[in-house]
C-alpha cells in the first residue's frame, strides 16, 4: 500500500521538521542546526541537562525542551543517532560550570554517538555524568539490564532529573536521582499495526489483521510475544503483570504510570488501558500516584502502546511536583 503523508522532501525531512518546530515552540526554543535549545538555558546557573536520539517519533524528545526538563536536544536524522561532534557542541553549550548530565536512551547508535561525545568533553575539561535508560523488560532480564532497549521511561525522568537540577544540586547528587529513577521503572510495548519509514515507506512488519506482539521495539524489533488480539482488560493484565514482577513492586508501594500511544492509538483507547492499569495494581494494592497519558514517544503511524511503570518515594513526588513548561508537556 503507497503510503500516504503529508511530507515534500524524504531528504529534508529532519530540517523541515526543525524549521516547523522552532516555529510553533518559539516561546519555549531555539534551533541551531540540529540542536533544539531551552530558552530558559540562558539564564540557568545549575547542573544542565542533554539528551540525544532520532527524529521520526515526535514529540519526543525536542517536545520536552523546556523549563524544568530538557536544556538541549540533539536530534539525530529519521531514527538515527546525530554524530558525536554535534553531542559534543551541545554539552559545550550547555555547560554553565556545574557540569551536564547526559541522558541517554540504550540503543546501539546513541550509546556509541554519547560515548564518544563523554570522551571529548572530559578532555576539553567538560563534567559529565552519563545515565543510560534501559527498561524494556521484553528483551533481557533484569541482571542482563544492558541489553535492555531504552523505551519512553526516559521521558519522567527528564523532569525528575531537572528538578533536581533546580535545587542546586551537584552533578554528582543530580546523577545518581536520575540513576536511581532509571533503575526503579520497567516498560512493555504491545503493537497492533506497524509503522512504515516515512523516508522510503517500507513497512516495519505486518501483523495481520488479528494479532498484536506484545514486546516489539520502537523500530520493528520483534519481541516474541505475537498472539491474538485481546482485549483492554486483558492486554494490561499480561503487561502489568509482567512489570511488576520486574520492578518489583508490593502491596503498599507507590507508583507512576505512563500510557504511551506509538502513534495510531486513540485518546479513547489510551484512557481505557489507564483505567484498567489503575484497577489492576489497585487490586494488588500498589497506589498510583503519578502518571502520562498520551502520545508522548511515537514510532510514526504504529498502532499500539507503550506500558510505563516506576516505583515512586516521596522524593521522587517532591520533585515531579516542580513545574514544568514544554511544547509537549506542562504543569
Amino acid at each position: 500500500m503507497k503510503m500516504k503523508k503529508f511530507l515534500n522532501n524524504p531528504e529534508t525531512l529532519t530540517d523541515e521538521l526543525l524549521e516547523g518546530y522552532a516555529l510553533a515552540a518559539s516561546d519555549i526554543v531555539e534551533i541551531q542546526g540540529h540542536l533544539v535549545i531551552s530558552k530558559a538555558l540562558k539564564d540557568a546557573d545549575r547542573v544542565t541537562v542533554v539528551t540525544l536520539g532520532g527524529s521520526g517519533h515526535e514529540p519526543a524528545q525536542a517536545g520536552f525542551v523546556g523549563d524544568g526538563m530538557l536544556d538541549i536536544q540533539v536530534v539525530g536524522d529519521v531514527f538515527a543517532a546525530p554524530s558525536p561532534q554535534s553531542v559534543f557542541d551541545a554539552i559545550k553549550l550547555a555547560d554553565k560550570g556545574h557540569g551536564v548530565l547526559l541522558l541517554v536512551l540504550n540503543h546501539a547508535g546513541d550509546m556509541l554517538c554519547a560515548n564518544m561525545a563523554v570522551k571529548m568533553a572530559e578532555r576539553a575539561g567538560i563534567k559529565v555524568r552519563k545515565v543510560i535508560t534501559q527498561e524494556d523488560i521484553s528483551n533481557a532480564p533484569r541482571e542482563n539490564a544492558d541489553d535492555r532497549r531504552g523505551l519512553a521511561g526516559a521521558i519522567p525522568l527528564y523532569h525528575i532529573a531537572a528538578a533536581a537540577c533546580k535545587e542546586s544540586k551537584t552533578l554528582e547528587e543530580v546523577g545518581d536521582i536520575a540513576q536511581k529513577y532509571a533503575d526503579s521503572m520497567a516498560t512493555i510495548s504491545v503493537a497492533v499495526r506497524c509503522a512504515t519509514h516515512p523516508a522510503n515507506g517500507e513497512s516495519f512488519g505486518d501483523l495481520g489483521d488479528h494479532d498484536m506482539e506484545i514486546g516489539m521495539g520502537q523500530h520493528g524489533e520483534g519481541g516474541g510475544g505475537r498472539q491474538p488480539m485481546k482485549s483492554s482488560r486483558e492486554t494490561i493484565a499480561i503487561m502489568a503483570n509482567a512489570l511488576v514482577k520486574d520492578i518489583p513492586l508490593e502491596k503498599g508501594d507507590k507508583c507512576f504510570v505512563m500510557i504511551n500511544g506509538s502513534g495510531a492509538t486513540t485518546l479513547m483507547e489510551m484512557f481505557i488501558l489507564y483505567k484498567d492499569c489503575v484497577n489492576y495494581l489497585q487490586e494488588q494494592g500498589i497506589e498510583v500516584v503519578a502518571n502520562m497519558v498520551g502520545e508522548i514517544l511515537t514510532v510514526q503511524e504504529q498502532a499500539g502502546f507503550q506500558l510505563n511503570i516506576a516505583k515512586w518515594d516521596e522524593e521522587t513526588l517532591r520533585l515531579w511536583n516542580t513545574p514544568v513548561h514544554t511544547f509537549a508537556y506542562s504543569r
